[in-house]
């Protein structure tokens, strides 16, 4: 298994608590009592273990819960990005991917998946800066990594969803880095049997980046079928996202001992990342490749291997939101990932 990681990427001085993760694993997953996850302290990243946070727990927690007895390990990177304020975001709270980024691509070895579960509105990250970031990532789909990031958890747009360009216009907000076409981004649904929509899953249209080869068809067909709504809302030309998704609700996180109830994307990403590690074991136990960058195999030979998701809404920005449906839609991308039937599909 030394072979095979996964990375989790977190920010915004958040850290997972060593104790908190050994009264998880004994209570959910005890045959990995023991188990412990090794932290990566990049540009004054932090690691004060008296002061647990929720959002590195939650991450951690699941990612050896699912992958486990794959080696995981977390970055805690500091700092701070140029932004441009929105009234979602007032101050800068973006994440300094740069930092991360540029610490990651030098190391001689990478983890063979690495998710994220943060994101900002995409008009919030200068749009040169956006793009030497979604540049950096298709380097690490090179190198055979799979890039997870949460969708957001504001539907089509949080806040008033003004333009910060001056004009004040109301449109949808698309978030980043999920609208970058070289990263996998991960929706969110809730229930089972049948399973639906969350009704906080980001999704939608980027307004930095053109609609990727890969995703024609699929996105083509859901919006013939939308025709003028929203129209003018969102740009119909735009990478859309999310691509996947999972579970987004119920996750139950140790932290300070004591067991919470979590939801958002910020959980589906790492459950999905974890499936596609295990994956990725499979792979290389039969001396193949990793996935690496994954979203044309998704738009194409795996779709059989994904649960299609089809009711569901992600309301935001005054307005319902788009709908699920047959096929890939902006709230739960092409569906949720079935492990029996992708192993079988990878393994061929």
């Amino acid at each position: 298994m030394d072979r095979n990681r996964l990375g989790i990427a977190g920010y915004l001085d958040q850290f997972s608590n060593d104790a908190d993760l050994q009264t998880f694993e004994s209570k959910f997953r005890p045959e990995a009592t023991g188990f412990t996850v090794p932290t990566v302290q990049i540009n004054g990243g932090r690691n004060n273990q008296t002061e647990p946070g929720i959002e590195a727990n939650l991450d951690v927690q699941y990612g050896v819960g699912i992958s486990y007895p794959t080696a995981n390990v977390y970055y805690s990177t500091g700092g701070s990005p140029p932004y441009i304020a929105d009234s979602q975001t007032p101050t800068n709270t973006n994440e300094p991917y740069l930092d991360w980024l540029t610490y990651i691509l030098a190391q001689p070895t990478i983890p063979q998946v690495i998710t994220t579960s943060y994101g900002d509105d995409e008009q919030t990250v200068p749009v040169d800066y956006a793009t030497r970031i979604c540049n950096l990532f298709v380097q690490l789909g090179a190198r055979g990594t799979t890039v997870f990031f949460s969708s957001g958890d504001f539907g089509v747009g949080g806040g008033d969803c003004f333009k910060n360009d001056g004009s004040n216009r109301v449109e949808f907000q698309p978030g980043f880095p999920a609208s970058c076409p070289f990263v996998t981004a991960v929706g969110g649904t809730t229930h089972v049997n049948p399973e639906i929509g969350v009704n906080f899953s980001g999704g939608g249209f980027s307004r930095y980046f053109t609609r990727p080869a890969y995703q024609s068809g699929p996105v083509s067909q859901y919006l013939v079928a939308l025709g003028d709504t929203y129209a003018g809302q969102f740009n119909p030309n735009g990478r859309a996202y999310p691509d996947i998704a999972a579970q987004g609700t119920g996750y139950q996180v140790v932290v300070g001992g004591h067991i919470v109830s979590v939801g958002g994307t910020s959980a589906s990403s790492p459950t999905v990342a974890a499936v596609f590690s295990l994956l990725n074991d499979v792979r290389l136990s039969q001396n193949k490749s990793t996935l690496g960058f994954i979203n044309p195999l998704l738009y194409s030979t795996a779709v059989p291997g994904l649960n299609d998701i089809v009711s569901g809404s992600n309301p935001g920005c005054q307005t319902n939101g788009f709908t699920a449906k047959e096929g890939w839609d902006p709230v739960t991308g092409l569906g949720t990932p079935n492990f029996s039937r992708l192993r079988s599909l990878i393994s061929g």
